[in-house]
């Protein structure tokens, strides 16, 4: 396969963490970048699950962190149902840098974006569900990267959820271990510690 035959999707949310792409279809290496030109913002992209995600829209001079990760081409089908409501649009590699000092694979780059931001509001807030699955990822890159993610969003004074009991989310991992989460998004989000932490009796 020529380098050219090479294709690569940039995940700035869910798409970080790998249970969560492994859900979808077959991925390969993953490199964490820096996305230029783009801003990620909380954003209604579905009223489906009752929660809101994260979307980039084109933003001179605005940056966000995320991964690009290697998607063979006939897997792209599984990625665009997955991210329906979104579009997706080539990079070039001048726009994207790298955290470590690794070179980028040569290739086509992806991005699935938006054109537009729908605030999130009391029906379709930020759910936990959905951000632990992301800051789990992030982690896997260290704390710097996940510390990036929470600076390089917009949007953190919407309403958010605890619905970690009751995911909304459909790929949620109530396996993850949210204590560590916790101590992330106390600066960003407008639920205490303790509202992070509780557990609600069904």
């Amino acid at each position: 396969m020529s380098a050219l035959d090479r294709h690569f999707i940039l995940g700035y949310g869910s798409l970080i963490n790998g249970e969560s792409r492994a859900k979808t279809g077959e991925t390969g290496r993953v490199w964490p970048v820096k996305l230029h030109g783009f801003e990620r913002h909380w954003s209604v992209m579905s009223r489906q699950y009752g929660m809101s995600s994260v979307a980039v829209i084109e933003a001179p001079n605005k940056a966000c962190n995320g991964v690009l990760v290697e998607v063979p081409y006939d897997q792209f089908p599984l990625f665009d149902e997955r991210e329906v409501g979104y579009r997706r649009a080539q990079l070039e590699p001048h726009q994207l840098s790298t955290y470590q000092d690794d070179t980028l694979p040569t290739g086509t780059y992806w991005v699935y974006h938006t054109d537009d931001v729908v605030e999130p509001y009391h029906d379709c807030p930020i759910a936990l569900s959905y951000l632990d699955v992301i800051l789990a990822g992030c982690l896997d890159h260290g704390d710097a990267f996940a510390k990036d993610f929470l600076v390089l969003t917009q949007g953190w004074t919407s309403p958010l959820l605890n619905d970690r009991t009751a995911p909304r989310y459909p790929r949620a991992q109530p396996d993850i271990a949210t204590e560590r989460l916790n101590l992330l998004l106390a600066p960003v989000t407008t639920l205490s510690i303790k509202e992070l932490s509780v557990t609600y009796e069904s």
